[in-house]
C-alpha cells in the first residue's frame, strides 16, 4: 500500500530534522548518532527507513562520514572513544619507552654490583697479602717546608730533583 504524498512529504521532514538534530550533537539519552536513533527520533520503523526513504539514509550517512573525516564527531561518545584510543596509544608508547629504561637500568645496577663485588675481593686479596708481610708499605711522603707550596704554584718544577747525569741551567742567565 502506497503512502500518501501528504505523510510521505511530513516523514521526510520529521526523518531530515531528526538526522540535523543527530548530525548536531543533539543525541538523545541511550541513543547514538545512527540509523536506528534516526528511526525512532522521526517516528518511524527501521525497516521504513531502509525500505521507503533509502535516499535520506544514505544522506544521513553521508553526512555522518562527512563530519568524522573533517575532524568533528557528531556522536560525544565517538569522539570520547576517539580519544581515549589517542591517550591509550600514547601510554602503551609511554610504557614501552619505560620497561626499556628499567631494563636498562637493571643491567647497570647488575654490572656495578658485580664490580664493586671484584673490587671487594681486590682489597681483600691485598689486605692478607699485607698480612703475610709480602707487601711493602709506602715511606709516607714528604712534607713540604713553609712556603714550598707558593714555589710550586709559580715553578712547577720547583722542588723537583734533575735526573741523575743531567745537568741544569739557572733560569737568571741566557
Amino acid at each position: 500500500m502506497p503512502i500518501p504524498d501528504d505523510k510521505r512529504q511530513q516523514a521526510e521532514r520529521r526523518i531530515q530534522a531528526a538526522a540535523a538534530a543527530l548530525l548536531a550533537g543533539d543525541i538523545p539519552p541511550g541513543g547514538r548518532c545512527n540509523i536506528s536513533t534516526l528511526a525512532r527520533q522521526a517516528g518511524i520503523s527501521r525497516a521504513t527507513l531502509y525500505r521507503s526513504y533509502p535516499h535520506l539514509k544514505e544522506q544521513f550517512e553521508h553526512d555522518m562520514a562527512a563530519a568524522v573525516a573533517s575532524g568533528g564527531h557528531p556522536d560525544p561518545r565517538d569522539a570520547q572513544i576517539a580519544r581515549l584510543k589517542a591517550g591509550n596509544a600514547a601510554l602503551t608508547t609511554r610504557c614501552a619507552q619505560q620497561d626499556q629504561a628499567i631494563t636498562a637500568l637493571q643491567d647497570l645496577r647488575t654490572l656495578t654490583l658485580s664490580r664493586l663485588a671484584a673490587q671487594h675481593d681486590e682489597i681483600q686479596r691485598l689486605r692478607a697479602a699485607a698480612r703475610t708481610g709480602n707487601v711493602r708499605a709506602l715511606p709516607p711522603a714528604p712534607r713540604d717546608s713553609p712556603g714550598t707550596a707558593d714555589r710550586r704554584r709559580k715553578d712547577p718544577d720547583a722542588g723537583h730533583c734533575p735526573a741523575p747525569g743531567t745537568t741544569t741551567m739557572n733560569r737568571g742567565t741566557p
